[in-house]
């Protein structure tokens, strides 16, 4: 199994075939990841565990486990752990492309945005 480490957290990559990939993302409570967008894929995320913020655009919204959310492919996301646990979210990413270069990122609590000036494009 691929794992990736992150300063959030970490993610395992659990079966990949063409056109979609499912991953665990286990996000440390108090942690978030870049609000960012991806330009060839969309993404189905699922909370095991813990309580998450996610935004999708404009919107916040708060998702228990059993809750879900799809992102659209080129719509602004991010999700922050906002639990006293660990939150784990199954991921499905469904596209032509799915590799990690596949992030355009605006805000970034690690330093990680691709200029200090992104700014999410307008709709």
């Amino acid at each position: 199994m691929e794992r990736g480490d992150r300063p959030w957290g970490y993610y395992l990559v659990l079966h990949e075939e063409d056109g979609h990939k499912v991953k665990q993302i286990v996000v440390r409570p108090g942690c978030r990841l870049s609000l960012q967008r991806h330009r060839r894929r969309a993404e189905h995320w699922q909370v095991v565990r813990g309580e998450a913020a996610v935004t999708r655009g404009k919107e916040i919204l708060r998702l228990l486990p059993g809750g879900s959310i799809d992102i659209p492919l080129g719509a602004l996301h991010r999700v922050e752990s906002v639990g006293v646990e660990n939150l784990v979210v199954i991921e499905i990413q469904m596209g032509e492309y799915l590799g990690e270069d596949d992030i355009e990122r605006f805000e970034d609590d690690y330093g990680r945005a691709e200029t200090a000036s992104a700014t999410p494009p307008r709709k």
